[in-house]
């Protein structure tokens, strides 16, 4: 492991991923949010379309592309305002969260604020660039008093924690910001996916009437649409910090390949296969998160994403262990920072077989 980065998450529970792959009935994985239903035809379709186009695929994406995305953002998040020329895809959203920093320019000496709690590629993406990365939470004045470059991470609803911010709660974080001269990025990859609260993008006219400067906003097509194999994101807000990072993009060769294009621009016409993805992910959290509090755990937050944020009052490796006992994998509250030292990430992204097999097991613990 190089020194400084972040641990991966299955660096850090190796020994219970032994004991739960031990487990006579098979191991249920709930530690990743990996994607395991089919990706839908109609995104299957036009892939193989594109598949057959000898040229360089445009770096910006293509003209249909992002009309699909705009189109889609107003239609599904109701974000208005943003030009065609304010989206640009990204190969996957995990290649922009580690590259932000660096393609917009950030180094020694400038800040990174990621949440208490957050997904450990936004410190790799600070380690990368050599910025410092500062473990603020989701609060207004996040780099007060700092020299530098800022950009200062925003994540609802939030990775691990399914926590959601309100949109007055957002409205003055971009205030702050804006007041320091920071950049904010939203990493929306869950936005569609809220349960118990609805989650609002940073781009919405209630968080920024409609005035996009400064501000990001990161998508994912692996949750909503299964691609997760396509490496399919993009980023899309402040059409000057688009038209930077375009530049550098085109001068480093990081480009979405035509057929991949193809399928996000299907992806992001059809509404159909988002909403039956959403019911079935519904559905496996309604199975699944009774059972954890029949097990004796605590759900705290959890009111939107794919996760659920548990707790038995204990450090969070014991939980890990215990739960790998009976053959469950998740990822330990720690990982995401000292705040969820007593926490566990439990997804419920897997199949609806695995989620009854963890129900019986978890069962089986009361």
């Amino acid at each position: 492991m190089i020194p400084g980065l972040p641990a991966r998450p299955g660096d850090s529970i190796k020994p219970q991923i032994r004991t739960a792959l031990a487990h006579p009935d098979g191991v249920v994985g709930l530690s990743l949010g990996n994607p395991v239903d089919e990706v839908p035809e109609v995104i299957r379709a036009a892939l193989a379309a594109g598949s057959g186009i000898p040229g360089y695929p445009p770096t910006h994406g293509t003209e249909e592309l992002r009309a699909a995305i705009v189109a889609a953002l107003e239609r599904r998040f109701g974000i208005t305002g943003l030009a065609e020329s304010a989206v640009l895809p990204t190969i996957g959203s995990k290649e922009i969260v580690a590259a932000l920093p660096r393609l917009l320019g950030l180094g020694p000496g400038d800040t990174v604020v990621i949440p208490e709690l957050a997904y450990p590629t936004y410190e790799a993406g600070a380690w990368l660039t050599r910025a410092e990365a500062v473990r603020a939470g989701q609060a207004p004045g996040l780099a007060a008093g700092r020299r530098g470059k800022t950009l200062i991470w925003m994540n609802s609803p939030s990775n691990p924690a399914g926590l959601v911010h309100s949109a007055k709660d957002m409205r003055a974080l971009v205030a702050a910001a804006r007041a320091e001269g920071a950049v904010v990025a939203s990493d929306e990859c869950y936005l569609a996916f809220g349960w118990q609260e609805q989650p609002v993008s940073v781009l919405h006219p209630a968080v920024c009437d409609g005035d996009h400067t400064g501000l990001l906003a990161v998508h994912s097509f692996s949750k909503t649409s299964n691609l997760a194999g396509y490496r399919a994101g993009f980023v899309a807000g402040d059409p000057a910090l688009i038209a930077g990072m375009l530049e550098i993009r085109q001068h480093s060769g990081l480009i979405v390949p035509w057929p991949v294009q193809h399928a996000m621009a299907a992806a992001s016409s059809d509404d159909t296969h988002v909403l039956g993805q959403r019911e079935r992910y519904r559905a496996r959290r309604a199975m699944l998160r009774p059972a954890l509090r029949a097990a004796g755990f605590r759900i705290d937050d959890s009111a939107a994403g794919l996760y659920l944020w548990a707790t038995a009052g204990e450090d969070a490796m014991k939980t890990v262990t215990r739960l790998a006992e009976q053959g469950i994998l998740v990822s330990p509250g720690s990982l995401y920072g000292p705040a969820g030292g007593q926490h566990v990430r439990v997804a419920f992204t897997a199949s609806d077989e695995r989620i009854r097999a963890a129900v019986s097991r978890l069962t089986a613990m009361t």
